[in-house]
């Protein structure tokens, strides 16, 4: 059992000391052999990632642009949206409307792949003379991106090496152990995974967020006005009736000793006069 762990812990220190190098190890015997770089790929791409760090480095930038501005006609604006979103093999990740008191806006976030970002964006916003805003980052993810391609493949490597040490392991005990450690190194490979698949995403296709707003006259907001304060004055009455079925033993028991007391006090002036 103490084999086993200093042999676990060996594993460990050669996967941090060999990120670099172009061979791996594993445990077999009483001695370290290379292990081939064929399994570690068959691994990788087993998993759906490919872990490669090329020599030549391809900048990975992560675009993102929003847009807003006025416009006289909000159905013929979208459809100039909708048609260079067609036309760019892009998509609307999202849609909203808002109506306010004077205006109504048009929100529509748009996903596009990233080389037709400039393209999209200046075909959706043809024949617009002035932005209320104009903005376009660019976030450079290339130092993120090696890193996760670095410990994703460091992670591989080692979870290469307890496989083979489970196969090698007899007691039961050993066993459980090398599983337990493999449960969290497999956490922690999904979870780099995940990292590098979101970035992934997002590097291959941009983000686009067009907003646009028609001016509602004053005359058709006063309009508007008159119209929802007279339909909440009929619900408001409508309510008002509801509450009064709803109490109405209340209103019969106030009622009745109400006209019990006027009775009484009727009956006891009488007497007072017949006397």
């Amino acid at each position: 059992m103490q084999r086993l762990l200093y042999i676990l812990l060996f594993a460990t220190f050669l996967s941090c000391t060999n990120n670099g190098g172009n061979s791996s190890y594993d445990y077999s015997g009483e001695e370290m052999t290379a292990i081939p770089e064929d399994q570690i790929e068959k691994l990788d791409s087993e998993n759906g990632t490919d872990v490669n760090v090329n020599e030549n480095i391809e900048r990975k930038l992560i675009k993102d642009g929003r847009v807003e501005f006025e416009t006289n006609n909000l159905s013929e604006t979208r459809k100039i949206v909708l048609d260079a979103t067609e036309k760019y093999n892009a998509y609307v990740s999202s849609e909203q409307e808002y109506k306010y008191s004077e205006k109504i806006n048009i929100t529509l976030v748009l996903r596009v792949p990233a080389e037709k970002f400039d393209l999209l964006l200046q075909e959706s916003t043809q024949g617009v003379k002035r932005f209320d805003n104009k903005e376009v980052h660019v976030m450079d993810v290339t130092e993120e991106f090696l890193d996760i391609q670095a410990r994703l493949k460091t992670k591989k490597e080692l979870e290469y090496r307890y496989l083979a040490l489970l196969k090698q392991a007899k007691d039961v005990s050993d066993i459980l152990e090398i599983e337990e450690k493999m449960g969290q190194l497999r956490s922690d490979i999904e979870s780099i995974e995940g990292r590098m698949k979101y970035l992934q995403s997002q590097v291959r296709f941009s983000t686009l967020t067009v907003s646009f707003y028609e001016t509602v006259p004053n005359s058709v907001s006063f309009g508007n006005k008159f119209k929802y304060g007279f339909k909440n004055g009929w619900e408001n009455l409508i309510w008002f009736f509801v509450g009064l079925i709803n109490i109405w033993p209340f209103i019969i028991i106030i009622a009745g000793s109400i006209w019990g007391l006027i009775v009484y006090r009727r009956n006891r002036r009488e007497k007072k006069k017949s006397s």
